[in-house]
């Protein structure tokens, strides 16, 4: 299968073990977690290369598991405020994220990305982040370290 798409489920239902083996694009839009936390993907989704979790409620991706072949993650519209770290260890090639609409306010949140040496792409658009005054100066340094498209 290279397409799932599972939008407005049970997010913990929705990445049935079954569709893992193949899946290139699992959209999970509008699934809702039931405590914050990405459930039901697993390991088996080696070859998920798009990921989309639209307003699903997450406040953390510690649960996400490895996934060595995401390009593009989609997380927009979350609750997010933390927990980036663990990105470039379980998604090392990101090339595209999306954090628009999440409750990221403070820069180092952001400076955990820098360890995602493929990334190209990062949306921050309506995070509290680019309200700060520093944010314009300090993000043109992340992005400058952080994506080599600058």
């Amino acid at each position: 299968m290279d397409y799932c798409s599972c939008s407005s489920d049970n997010l913990r239902y929705s990445a049935d073990s079954e569709w893992s083996n193949g899946t290139a694009e699992l959209v999970l839009d509008n699934s809702r977690s039931a405590d914050g936390e990405v459930d039901g993907l697993t390991d088996e989704f080696t070859e998920l290369e798009f990921l989309s979790m639209v307003n699903v409620g997450l406040t953390s991706l510690t649960k996400l598991p490895s996934l060595p072949k995401l390009r593009k993650l989609e997380l927009s519209d979350n609750n997010l405020s933390g927990s980036l770290e663990m990105l470039s260890e379980k998604c090392p090639n990101l090339t595209y994220l999306n954090l628009s609409g999440n409750k990221i306010k403070e820069l180092s949140t952001v400076e955990a990305l820098q360890h995602l040496k493929s990334l190209q792409s990062l949306d921050l658009f309506n995070c509290e982040i680019t309200s700060l005054e520093d944010y314009r100066e300090s993000e043109g340094e992340l992005v400058i370290s952080c994506c080599s498209c600058m």
